[in-house]
């Protein structure tokens, strides 16, 4: 029984997330919404993508469960691994990211990351489908099962990767345009710019340790074993 309230949960949260990609998708029709995504559109936004992929992760999710009732946890490792993967070093940090570098900088000063002119723009709900319930979704998932975290060089590099793309895509959009994605961006200097997007990178790292910590607490060692040398 728990686990088909655990699959009914997971089919949920991946319809939320599809449906919240899908209604975003349709904004540009508005004028308003258009000038918003101006300049590399709605994916040069940390939050989008962030979306984005929770409906892949989720997606992936539903499918192990769908396969593990048909053939069995054994018979589905890859899934399994590829679900854990997926989840201790980008589904996680990147939404728990997501939702306190923007509610910090939100409280400090909206506008630097949403301004109060987005307000009669998207309405509050939408807000916080992006940038709230991301969090108990992430915990949740957490609480629900054990995840098998990879090394953490390897777990922090595919991190560091990740954090890497985004933020040349970020600094091709402005070399290309001359504008920043977020407007604290434009408040800094090269110097200021190296240390923010280096800090943002420690920042996140901190979340994935933190998510290890929490998977080890829950759980117990579910760390992959090393491979034994011959």
């Amino acid at each position: 029984m728990t686990r088909i309230c655990t699959c009914v949960y997971h089919f949920l949260v991946l319809s939320w997330y599809i449906f919240l990609n899908y209604y975003i998708s349709q904004q540009g029709g508005d004028q308003r919404k258009s000038k918003v995504f101006l300049n590399g559109g709605q994916w040069k936004y940390l939050t989008f993508l962030n979306l984005l992929l929770q409906a892949i992760f989720y997606g992936v999710v539903c499918v192990e469960d769908v396969l593990k009732r048909i053939k069995g946890e054994k018979d589905i490792k890859f899934m399994t691994a590829f679900r854990d993967l997926l989840f201790t070093t980008l589904a996680f940090p990147i939404s728990t990211f997501v939702f306190l570098s923007f509610w910090i900088l939100f409280l400090y000063d909206r506008e630097l990351v949403y301004p109060k002119a987005l307000d009669g723009i998207f309405p509050v709900w939408l807000n916080h489908a992006m940038h709230t319930s991301i969090l108990p979704f992430a915990l949740v998932e957490v609480f629900l099962g054990p995840h098998c975290y990879p090394r953490k060089k390897k777990g922090l590099t595919l991190l560091a990767l990740a954090s890497l793309v985004y933020i040349s895509r970020v600094l091709w959009i402005y070399s290309e345009t001359g504008t920043w994605v977020y407007p604290v961006l434009a408040k800094l200097s090269p110097v200021g710019l190296t240390a923010f997007f280096s800090l943002s990178y420690i920042f996140s790292a901190g979340i994935y340790l933190l998510g290890e910590k929490l998977n080890h607490w829950k759980w117990g060692d579910t760390m992959k074993p090393r491979k034994k040398r011959k």
